[in-house]
């Protein structure tokens, strides 16, 4: 099969530190080192002594305890510490998927497990999110698209690019047709903690026996840069994705590992969580305000988690097109639709800081003007 590659991993990488503005971002303007520590009421001392050898390679014991805790019944035994979330979906799609292997992933979605099911060589089906029904799914198609066979089923909840939390109602229907047909069921839960009400959302692991969650500390804790994500997943199967973990990044860097156990000490998480919930609190209305002066040009459901904002737009012109117009022209960032598999709409990310997000709209409103009025 010819190799698929990640659209938007390659745009953002491309671009994201190359413009003025970087509407294109998922997650909250990130915490500085300094500030982390400030939160924690930490000395920097700690980590100045920490030695730039090869750390323990699955996650320091500590960091392994802190990340157990936040699940029911879990040992550290069964967290494995990845460099990302994104490792995190690799490995474990690595030890499930084969040649032939049907699998089925939520669509719109971040389309990395996607891309990866078929160039592991998976036959991929998709289940779509009805924008009509505030991007909930309905129960047929999950059932059509986790059919018979199926090997392995992934979600993202809350969801990228939509901001959509699936009700108790849905998550329990997903289960029980993956139960049903004895798939695994891998749950992309990095948004868990970003919600805008400060409910935070419930997790799937304990649903069944065959789940496996994958988080990390890029969105909702505001610390793309540690590279800190985990699985979750039933001890023998945690052990089997360590063994891949030893072909990729071996393990965890040691600075990061120790930024990241202080930044899951209960007390800390709670305040890092809270400074991301005010975030979003502040700045969404921002948006909301800013997409109502378009008129009719924009629909969109207000997200009920992360700092995107996912909008339909009714002009002619593509969303490759717009965008890269947008960059070429106005230095501003964003991510097409089509980079979802649904074209027509812009994703926006709302986490930067607010003077900044002010700016950055103000000069997407000059080029979207422009490019609308062509």
């Amino acid at each position: 099969m010819p190799f698929v590659p990640f659209e938007l991993e390659r745009w953002q990488s491309t671009w994201e530190n190359r413009v003025r503005y970087n509407l294109s971002e998922s997650g909250v303007h990130p915490l500085s080192i300094q500030e982390l520590l400030d939160l924690a009421g930490a000395s920097p001392a700690p980590l100045l002594d920490v030695r730039l050898g090869y750390s323990q390679s699955n996650g320091t014991d500590l960091l392994r305890e802190r990340i157990a805790a936040l699940y029911q019944g879990v040992s550290p035994e069964q967290i494995l510490v990845t460099t990302g979330s994104a490792e995190a979906n690799f490995v474990v799609c690595w030890r499930l998927v084969e040649p032939g292997d049907q699998v089925a992933v939520m669509l719109p979605n971040y389309l990395q497990t996607w891309g990866l099911a078929q160039n592991f060589g998976a036959v991929v089906r998709g289940f779509a999110l009805r924008a009509e029904a505030e991007w909930e799914p309905s129960p047929e198609d999950v059932r059509r698209a986790i059919a018979p066979g199926t090997k392995l089923v992934v979600v993202t909840n809350p969801h990228n690019p939509t901001g959509h939390v699936l009700s108790q109602e849905m998550r329990q229907a997903i289960v029980a047709r993956a139960a049903e047909v004895g798939a695994w069921l891998l749950a992309d839960e990095v948004y868990q903690g970003a919600e805008r009400d400060g409910t935070t959302t419930p997790s799937f692991w304990g649903s069944y026996e065959r789940v496996i969650v994958v988080n990390g500390l890029s969105k909702a804790y505001g610390l793309p840069g540690l590279r800190i994500g985990w699985v979750l997943a039933p001890p023998g199967f945690a052990g089997e994705a360590w063994a891949r973990h030893d072909y990729t990044t071996i393990g965890p860097a040691g600075a990061s590992d120790h930024l990241a156990a202080v930044a899951l000490e209960p007390r800390v998480r709670e305040k890092v969580l809270a400074r991301t919930r005010g975030i979003l609190r502040a700045n969404y209305p921002v948006i909301e305000q800013w997409l109502k002066r378009f008129g009719d040009a924009f629909s969109w459901h207000p997200p009920q988690a992360g700092a995107i904002c996912l909008v339909r737009y009714r002009q002619a012109i593509s969303a490759l097109d717009l965008v890269e117009k947008m960059r070429a022209e106005h230095d501003v960032l964003l991510v097409p639709g089509d980079h979802f598999e649904l074209p027509n709409h812009i994703r926006f990310g709302f986490g930067e800081e607010l003077h900044h997000f002010r700016e950055a709209l103000a000069e997407t409103e000059r080029g979207l003007k422009r490019v609308f009025a062509d």
